[in-house]
């Protein structure tokens, strides 16, 4: 053989070699808040995503012909509407190929516009108000219920279960908590509860007593509050120093978290509280019991309420990459929207509008300071 074909057959095994050996690089982006009172919720709800992560490059997926190698670009939106939309627009200019992300509403809506504009499909299991999916955007989708949801099945269960007549309503003022408590306002209301209060904070206060006094004086039955844990705990303590030990307290998957009962430091308040989550519980999801045990030995305490649904979302998107077999979103964005997926959360499918097809719910308590699903 001369050198020239010896040169020949070298370079054809060379090209072989690299095109085995191909890999692309794929970014999946994901934003919380990972800093200030909510970056628990945060570090759960990133972690989720990089879970789904490790689990796919121990798959080594395949798409287009290439070995795909997945990376989490991870952003800090502080629950911050501002620094959410700032930190939307970081993971278009970083050309992910989706997000899996967003606990807040608040922060969800705006970065909604922002992943529309930039052809980046985006997917929450967390952010709950239904003005996430009214404007119609393809590619904006929820694996969660809604507050339509949620905030029916607390009022439902006050009012027909426990039959209670007069009800407080509490609520942060951001896009999440005022739009869960003004569901459970009308649909309560419907059902012939009587709303002796309505009043606001922020979801950086601490300190409730003047709010809690003045309700107290109405005589609530209980106490609905719109919000997240880090205000619900403080307001469940002040609770007790003012004597409402029998008044329930009502919210909705923003307060319903393990975190709760470590904010509200065991207070006989705590076993008050009926909460609502937009998914199965986790002994009821199919794969829920399994995954946890999985994650937890992975990431001891980090668990909190929305990391399964954001590592749906990730496996979702690239479930839908797969059968595309593309990571263009514009190629892979109409099989994400005929989806049929069965994840650890449910089987997920959506409607027209990106919302669940079967959305569902669970309402827990606390017993001996667990939170428990009611009935199981």
């Amino acid at each position: 053989m001369d050198k020239s074909i010896k040169a020949a057959v070298a370079m054809l095994v060379a090209g072989v070699a690299v095109a085995a050996n191909a890999q692309e690089v794929v970014k999946i982006g994901t934003m919380s808040p990972l800093s200030g009172p909510q970056a628990h919720y945060g570090k759960d709800n990133v972690t989720g995503v990089r879970f789904a992560v490790e689990d796919l490059n121990t798959q080594g997926v395949t798409i287009g012909g290439k070995k795909i190698k997945f990376e989490v670009v991870a952003e800090d939106d502080a629950a911050d509407p501002k620094q959410g939309t700032a930190a939307a627009q970081k993971l278009c200019d970083d050309k992910v190929a989706a997000v899996a992300g967003i606990l807040n509403s608040g922060v969800a809506i705006p970065s909604s516009k922002i992943f529309n504009d930039c052809g980046v499909p985006f997917i929450t299991g967390a952010a709950t108000n239904p003005e996430l999916t009214r404007p119609g955007y393809p590619g904006v989708f929820r694996i969660i219920a809604n507050d339509n949801a949620l905030g029916a099945a607390l009022a439902g269960y006050a009012a027909d279960t426990l039959k209670l007549k007069n009800v407080a309503v509490i609520d942060d003022r951001t896009a999440y908590g005022q739009g869960l408590a003004n569901v459970f306002k009308k649909d309560a209301g419907a059902k012939g509860v009587n709303i002796v209060a309505s009043e606001f904070t922020n979801d950086k206060a601490t300190d409730f007593m003047a709010i809690l006094t003045s309700i107290k004086a109405k005589k609530p039955d209980a106490i609905f509050y719109g919000g997240m844990d880090a205000q619900a705990g403080p307001m469940l303590r002040q609770m007790v120093q003012l004597g409402m030990t029998n008044v329930k307290f009502f919210g909705g998957d923003g307060i319903c978290t393990a975190e709760l009962a470590k904010l509200a430091t065991g207070t006989k308040t705590l076993g008050n509280v009926v909460c609502a989550d937009g998914g199965a519980s986790l002994a009821k999801m199919p794969g829920g019991i399994e995954w946890k045990k999985r994650y937890d030995a992975k990431n001891p305490g980090v668990f909190q309420v929305y990391s399964p649904y954001f590592y749906d979302a990730t496996m979702l998107i690239v479930d839908a990459m797969k059968r595309a077999d593309s990571t263009d979103p514009k190629k892979y964005l109409p099989e994400l929207r005929k989806s049929e997926y069965n994840g650890v959360t449910a089987k997920i499918a959506f409607q027209e509008n990106g919302e669940l097809k079967v959305p569902l719910y669970t309402l827990s308590h606390y017993i001996d300071g667990k939170k428990t699903p009611i009935g199981e």
